[in-house]
């Protein structure tokens, strides 16, 4: 072989490996791309999640806006008809009345021409009878008259006061309405403006929650409750609950509301994310700050080793878990857990029907003590009737004895003394019968 052959097949060896080198490294680069992009289409989809939620939230407000909207102009339209018709109806009246003048005017001068005639005609004599009889024709016409007058203008007056209170009605309930969405604008901005303010309105639906579950203020919960933790610091947790054997659970309100407002009003994507991001970081702030205060140790609080972090907007708290489904995990690994008004009420209510089966196991208790003890009367009281009744049985027999001695053997007193008055003894009574029988049956026995 020539050295020209030896070259290309040198060249060739060495093009061939490094196409091969290139080829096996694009192909590591397409494997790692496939994967990105199979990472980016798995956020992304999550993200359309987010946002496909985040929509359905907004559109629902905006359904409820609409609807506001469409009321008021439903009542602006019925408004505008009522002001309509009320203008109809008194054009209406107005040429009623005039009509029915005409008419009376009318008829006032046909028959007051009737009676001059007749009055020219006839005698005086005749001329007066006519008068009169015409006065009796003319007055019921007249009187009917007035009468349909007064029938149509009470009509009106009823018909006018009707509307007028239908549309004092309908412009009260137009101010209502705007007087509701002017609150629902002001408590909007005072809970975004106000920290106070979202305190005191978190503290008033935890308040509403705990009259609604069955629980006793002062017995079973106490709210602004004063003590100190292991470091000596004062703590004022909103409620303490009460349980059986002398043990608590604490209820601590926090508001996170700013950013979920805002993520209601954000009009770009890029706004929503943020608004999640910062709604996220300040539930995670109260966390973190209700996890420093250690109120589970604090003293005279016999409680679990955590504490019920109350969000008072459902809404929110449904927010709060879509955006970060791990933020109980978050919680909890803080000794924290996350409450609504829903699944709060609902722990509330299962401790009331454990404070009322605590209850009734006392009354239990209670019932089985005092029927012991009535057992132990009655027991007592039995041992004092049998003590009464050997006494008694005690006492016949010192009584018969001492009946033997008196009425029978050899010179028994009875005997005695019933030969005195045989004797001559001057007696006014005699001896009970049984006494004296007994006697004789003993005289006879002798």
């Amino acid at each position: 072989m020539d050295i020209t052959s030896i070259l290309l097949l040198l060249l060739g060896s060495v093009l061939g490996f490094f196409i091969g080198f290139f080829v096996k490294k694009s192909q590591q680069n397409l494997t790692t791309n496939d994967d990105e992009l199979k990472a980016l289409a798995t956020e992304n989809t999550k993200l359309a999640t987010r946002l496909e939620n985040a929509e359905q939230v907004f559109k629902q407000q905006k359904e409820k806006e609409d609807k506001l909207v469409v009321q008021t102009n439903e009542l602006i339209t019925l408004s505008a008809q009522l002001e309509t018709q009320n203008k109809n109806l008194e054009e209406k009246l107005t040429e009623q009345k005039a009509e029915i003048e005409k008419i009376q005017q009318r008829f006032t001068l046909e028959f007051q021409n009737i009676a001059n005639k007749l009055l020219k005609e006839n005698s005086s004599e005749f001329a007066q009878a006519n008068q009169k009889r015409l006065e009796e024709i003319l007055t019921p016409l007249k009187e009917n008259i007035k009468a349909f007058e007064k029938k149509v203008e009470d009509k009106y007056e009823t018909e006018l006061k009707e509307r007028t209170s239908l549309m004092e009605q309908i412009k009260s309930l137009s101010d209502l309405n705007q007087q509701m969405r002017t609150d629902a604008q002001n408590l909007t901005k005072a809970l975004k403006g106000d920290t106070k303010t979202q305190g005191n309105w978190g503290e008033f639906i935890l308040e509403k929650i705990l009259e609604s579950s069955g629980l006793k203020n002062g017995e079973q919960y106490e709210t602004q409750f004063a003590t100190t933790n292991d470091e000596g610091a004062r703590i004022y947790p909103d409620v303490v609950i009460k349980l059986p054997e002398d043990k608590h659970i604490i209820i601590d309100s926090k508001v996170s509301i700013v950013a979920y407002t805002n993520f209601m009003e954000a009009q770009t994507e890029e706004q929503q994310l943020a608004c999640i991001k910062a709604h996220i970081a300040s539930v995670k702030s109260h966390i973190n700050g209700l996890s420093e205060k250690n109120y589970s140790h604090a003293k005279g609080i016999n409680s679990p080793d955590f504490v019920l972090m109350f969000l008072p907007s459902e809404p929110s708290f449904s927010f709060t878990l879509q955006s970060d489904p791990n933020i109980y995990h978050y919680a909890w690994d803080r000794k924290i857990v996350l409450v609504s008004p829903t699944t709060l009420l609902a722990t509330l209510r299962t401790i009331s029907s454990v404070w009322k089966q605590e209850n009734q196991t006392k009354n239990a208790i209670e019932i089985a003590k005092q029927s012991g003890a009535l057992y132990d009367k009655f027991v007592g009281f039995l041992e004092d009737l049998n003590k009464i009744d050997k006494g008694l049985k005690s006492s016949q027999s010192a009584y018969d004895e001492a009946v033997k001695k008196l009425q029978f053997g050899s010179g028994n007193l009875i005997g005695r003394v019933e030969k005195l008055k045989v004797l001559g003894a001057k007696t006014t009574k005699n001896l009970p019968a049984n006494f004296a029988e007994d006697d004789e049956s003993q005289e006879e026995e002798l």
